[in-house]
């Protein structure tokens, strides 16, 4: 009898076991690792979503996901343009240390490539087990170069492979790993748009199920210039809401028709409300499938507005009253929207004014995915940040670097801000000193009545500048 107790106890303990684990396994939750989606806006400024201030467009879908998880106010780039940006993304190094430093590129396409020896997030991962994508602008690395996507990490890339040719949204082709994917239909008329097309294979990716945990990792080339964008309802809506004068080609314009966009600011607002549209989307299969408290989604900026092609920062405040747009190191070229949801591990409606930088996304997401650091980083984990856990680690120090106008360098030791400009045709130019806790706007020079800091923000600017043969940036080097 006594048997009989144990063993029904014991096959009731093991019904439960089961049926728990099914649960578990339909939400994915102990069975794997978390899924980790990162998603990367191009050009998009802080003022550019509703959740930051924006009055003009509309952007429902990432103001609910600010309400969802954490949103950070003092969130940052690796600098103020995209390659050497994402680089600093993928390898949780600042720019001072990076080997790509520039949007400096090769013909027919293609950029300045990842070294061989560059270790990524995205490699990592995938020795740990992820399924890796990638849909949308990389950058960093041509077709058959040590930096193409499949070799730093990805098991799928789909997109633009250059980001020189992401400047036209109705292209002659694109790259599906390493074929390149021809559309003909864009050859005499604007058919297909990139950007749709780019989002459709993510969304096969989120929908093909996966055994394995995956790192989905966006760099969607939406708000990026050319401004241009299908005349949907929602472009038509923005041109009733705007009352903009249509623009006229100018007679002596060569260029063919792609790029040209008579509205520009109802284009503009119609390019983030489709951007907007597009991460609505990816939440809404990430819930359906019940992934939700297995899936850490991140969403953010590659650098600050661009006044590009028919982007017009000023109209639509795009920097958020901060100094500055893409390719300036002060906050309005630098500083980047960030929000994170992760159900049940990171607490909703979250505004945190700490500091962190694009370098730590490296460690942090490794920590996510419960692996080992690697070693020799610029980063630090800011998942306790996340997770409301008190963080331990703090930068003493942020540097960036940007290699065109001249060369210019930045660098934020806690409330203090110094910038130097022309740093590649002027012998030691003299730092600009920001107290960004009563200046946030960066517009009063202080130097002059803080010798020390300077002093202490100048021996940084020296010491976080590694020499690199390839992107010589000082005067001399």
């Amino acid at each position: 009898m006594r048997n009989l107790v144990v063993q029904t106890f014991t096959l009731f303990l093991g019904l439960c076991c089961l049926v728990k684990g099914t649960a578990q396994n339909k939400a994915g939750l102990s069975s794997q690792k978390p899924n980790i989606i990162l998603i990367v806006a191009d050009d998009l400024g802080w003022g550019d979503l509703g959740c930051y201030g924006q009055e003009k467009i509309r952007t429902p879908n990432l103001d609910k996901l600010a309400t969802q998880g954490i949103r950070m106010e003092q969130f940052y780039a690796g600098t103020a343009v995209c390659a050497p940006s994402r680089a600093s993304l993928l390898t949780g190094k600042h720019t001072g240390h990076t080997t790509v430093r520039g949007n400096r590129g090769f013909k027919p396409e293609g950029q300045f490539p990842f070294a061989d020896s560059v270790l990524t997030l995205s490699q990592v991962l995938q020795k740990r087990g992820y399924a890796t994508a990638a849909f949308g602008k990389w950058g960093l690395g041509y077709p058959g170069s040590t930096g193409e996507p499949l070799k730093k990490g990805f098991d799928q890339f789909y997109g633009y492979n250059c980001q020189t040719l992401a400047h036209n949204y109705y292209p002659a082709y694109l790259w599906s790993n390493h074929t390149k994917v021809e559309l003909p239909e864009n050859e005499k008329t604007d058919s297909i748009y990139s950007a749709d097309l780019i989002h459709q294979q993510a969304m096969r990716f989120l929908q093909a199920g996966h055994k394995k945990p995956f790192f989905l990792f966006l760099p969607y080339t939406l708000p990026h210039g050319d401004v241009i964008v299908p005349h949907d309802s929602v472009y038509n809506n923005y041109v009733q809401q705007f009352h903009e004068p249509a623009a006229t080609r100018p007679l002596n314009d060569n260029s063919t028709a792609h790029g040209f966009e008579p509205q520009k600011h109802a284009a503009f607002a119609a390019m983030v409300s489709r951007l907007d549209r597009f991460v609505g989307e990816v939440v809404a299969e990430i819930n359906r499938q019940g992934l939700a408290e297995n899936t850490l989604i991140i969403f953010t900026s590659d650098n600050g507005p661009h006044r590009e092609n028919g982007g017009d920062p000023e109209f639509f405040n795009s920097n958020g009253g901060l100094h500055g747009i893409k390719r300036d190191l002060y906050e309005g070229g630098i500083r980047v929207p960030f929000m994170a949801v992760w159900k049940g591990h990171i607490a909703p409606s979250v505004e945190n004014k700490q500091t962190a930088a694009y370098w730590d996304l490296m460690p942090t997401l490794e920590a996510v995915a419960g692996i080992p650091l690697t070693k020799n980083m610029d980063g630090i984990s800011i998942l306790p940040l996340l997770t409301g856990k008190p963080q331990q680690e703090q930068h003493p120090f942020y540097y960036w670097e940007f290699h065109e106008s001249g060369g210019r360098q930045a660098v934020r030791a806690g409330h203090w801000k110094g910038v130097k400009l022309n740093v590649s045709t002027i012998a030691h130019p003299l730092l600009e000193l920001y107290d960004l806790d009563k200046d946030p706007a960066e517009k009063n020079n202080v130097a002059a009545q803080h010798p020390d800091v300077v002093k202490e923000l100048e021996g940084i600017i020296v010491r976080e500048h590694r020499k690199d043969p390839n992107w010589p940036l000082l005067l001399g080097e």
